[in-house]
Parts: structure tokens; C-alpha cells; sequence
């Protein structure tokens, strides 16, 4: 266990933005973990936030309280048969490594899923998604601590109700457990999920057909797609799409369609999906600043630091792109991110 009194927070979170707690505790182990939330119930109370890798957070200032973080690590294979396996991961190992390491071990799934900042923690809150997939559609149980009571439980997938970059962890469920394990169900044959155009014009333009696609290749495609709209947080803190694709009601969509006859959108069974990138870039913020807050000039949907911002700063900016959404489109587009 580690505890960091008066702890700066600017390593812990992607935008880079300067803020302090009173005091970050780290956990190896869901003892350790109990052991903080007993010893906090006897402490005078205060703010209790717990955090990932920072990836998806933008704090707007200092927080008068403590932060948790897990450090419980490791990869066990729980169950196999001749088609799947059973993998649970520890909620602080990242993202991204997980998914190279299935590839790698064969097993397969998480492909499209490549190159996500996070920890596998909040990769089951958020409900990560990318070209196609999201981590609930291979997420078998979820293993979480009540962060009031210390007591462990297993969540079935559907218990959390996963839907659009949501679960209960994230509402009903907010602030009331760490996640310390996740499960995820992954195949042994390689099937891939080719459902996102960008993909399939990648694959078109390399004249590679489909069962010549290898995981690795995939993987490498989605990379370099990422790579290619999607700054580095280590060069340009930022925390991904800050914003939920919003979607609309048909007569609303065509009402839009009027005026713009090209606006891209994806038919759902509750509606039409749009693009924020596009309401975004269409209202005129794509590669525009407000002080050290911009957008990037690559990805409308790309809040960047642009190397001195506070949160407040960033803040700012999100608050006039949803106000010149709303005034252009009748949209209120969603923070993807939680403001701390």
C-alpha cells in the first residue's frame, strides 16, 4: 500500500492539467483495499473519488479529498474449452497491453479495441468502444469492492447494463464500487469484425482480402488509423472523443438532412446516430483555440492541451462547443469525459 499525502495529480491524468489531492492511496491487493476503506470510516469524512489511469477525467481543480488507485495486476486463465477462454485481468493493468497480449497468446476479439488509453478497471465502467466492437461484448463478469462496506461481489455482464460508453458503474453505480477484476470471454479462432468503413478502405487500399486478414494485421490497421486522428497523450495531453455521438429522432434528422444533404449518420432502432466530429467540425471549431484549450486539428471530437490549460480552461472550451452545437443543430452533445 502507498500514501502520498498533498498528492499532485498531473501524472494521472491524460490532459496533463494541474491539480492536487489531500491525500492518493494506492492498492496492491482487495485487502489493502479494505484496509483503506476501514481506516477511512474512522477518519473524519471527506471526498472519496477512485480512479483509473486518468484517461478518461478532466480535473477542474484541486480535490479536497482522497483518491484511490488500484495496482492489482496479473492475467489467470479461469476456463477454457475447445472454442473460448476465460481470462480475469487485474483492474490496473493497461488497456492496450492486454489486448496485444491476447493476439499474442491467441486469443481473440479485442482487436478492434486496440490502442484505447485506460486501465482494464475503466475499460468495464466506461464501456470502451472503437470501429465496431465495445469491451462488453466480450466482458463475462466484472469484480468489484463496495467502497462503504469493504465487501467484495461478482457482477454478471448484463448485470451491469452496459449501453453507449455507460454502465452502472457510471450511474446508478458511481462512486460506489473499485473495480478489482475483470473476466473477459475471448475465441480461439480469429473471426474479424470488418462492420467500420475505415477498416475496410484500409484493407482495400493495402489489396488485402478478407482470409488473407490476419489479428496482427487487423490490430496493426486500427493502430494506425487511431495514430493517425488521435493525438499521443504523452505529447498532447488529451482524454480521446470528449464528447457521445448524439442521437436524434428521425424527424429531427431530416430536418437536418435538408440543409445539409451529405451529413453522415448511422440508422439505429432509437434513432439516427451523428457524428460529434462532424457537428463539431460543421460548427466551425475543428483546429480552433480558446487560449491554452483547443481542438485538434486532425479530430474535431479532440480536446488538446495545448501545453499550459487548466481544467477550467478546457472546460470552457467544451461548454462553447456545446453551445454553438445547440444554437446551429438543436443538439446537446454529452460529455464522453467526467469532470472532477
Amino acid at each position: 500500500m502507498k500514501v502520498f499525502p498533498d498528492y499532485d495529480l498531473r501524472a494521472n491524468n491524460t490532459f496533463g492539467v494541474p491539480a492536487r489531492c489531500a491525500c492518493f492511496r494506492e492498492y496492491a491487493s482487495e485487502a489493502e483495499l479494505c484496509e483503506i476503506i476501514a481506516s477511512l470510516s474512522k477518519a473524519s469524512p471527506r471526498p472519496l473519488l477512485h480512479i483509473g489511469g486518468g484517461s478518461n477525467l478532466l480535473f477542474t481543480g484541486d480535490f479536497a479529498g482522497d483518491i484511490l488507485h488500484s495496482a492489482i495486476k496479473g492475467r489467470t486463465l479461469v476456463a477454457e474449452d475447445e472454442m473460448s477462454v476465460f481470462i480475469r485481468v487485474g483492474a490496473a493493468e493497461c488497456w492496450d497491453d492486454i489486448v496485444a497480449w491476447s493476439l499474442q497468446a491467441g486469443y481473440y476479439g479485442l482487436e478492434n479495441l486496440s490502442l484505447i488509453p485506460g486501465e482494464v478497471g475503466a475499460s468495464a465502467v466506461q464501456n470502451i468502444g472503437a470501429y465496431g466492437s465495445e469491451v462488453y461484448d466480450f466482458i463475462s463478469e466484472v469484480r468489484a469492492v463496495d467502497l462503504q462496506t469493504g465487501q467484495s461481489r461478482t457482477f454478471k455482464a448484463q448485470e451491469c447494463k452496459p449501453s453507449y460508453r455507460s454502465t452502472m458503474f457510471k450511474s446508478e453505480w458511481k462512486d460506489k464500487y473499485a473495480i478489482t477484476y475483470v473476466t473477459y470471454h475471448l475465441h480461439k479462432t480469429f473471426k474479424p469484425n470488418l462492420s467500420y468503413a475505415a477498416v475496410k478502405n484500409e484493407l482495400a487500399a493495402r489489396n488485402v482480402d478478407t482470409d488473407q486478414l490476419t489479428a496482427a494485421l487487423l490490430r496493426e490497421i486500427i493502430i494506425e488509423i487511431r495514430s493517425a486522428k488521435l493525438p499521443d497523450p504523452q505529447k498532447i495531453g488529451n482524454a480521446g472523443s470528449f464528447f457521445m455521438n448524439p442521437v436524434v429522432t428521425q424527424a429531427h434528422f431530416e430536418r437536418l438532412r435538408a440543409v445539409y444533404p451529405s451529413i453522415p449518420h448511422y440508422l439505429l432502432p432509437n434513432g439516427v446516430k451523428i457524428p460529434a466530429a462532424w457537428l463539431i467540425e460543421t460548427a466551425g471549431w475543428k483546429g480552433k483555440a480558446l487560449g491554452q484549450a483547443g481542438v485538434y486539428a486532425q479530430q474535431a471530437l479532440i480536446l488538446v492541451n495545448l501545453g499550459h490549460a487548466k481544467g477550467q480552461d478546457i472546460k470552457h472550451l467544451a461548454e462553447a462547443i456545446q453551445q454553438s452545437v445547440k444554437e446551429k443543430f438543436d443538439i446537446s452533445l454529452k460529455p464522453e469525459v467526467l469532470f472532477i
